[in-house]
């Protein structure tokens, strides 16, 4: 299992994305290399939380 740590740089990973009209996967390092890059993580849309 990954493990995030608070003040350190995040593991990479890959995750499936819909981008630009299909879907895909993609890996973290492909952003990180570009500059900063912001991860938001939320529940799928009308799920009950």
């Amino acid at each position: 299992m990954i493990t995030a740590k608070v003040g350190k740089a995040a593991p990479d990973f890959g995750a499936p994305a819909y981008k630009e009209g299909a879907f895909t996967s993609v890996q973290l390092s492909d952003y990180v290399k570009k500059g900063w890059t912001l991860l938001c993580f939320y529940p799928g849309d009308f799920t009950y939380v």
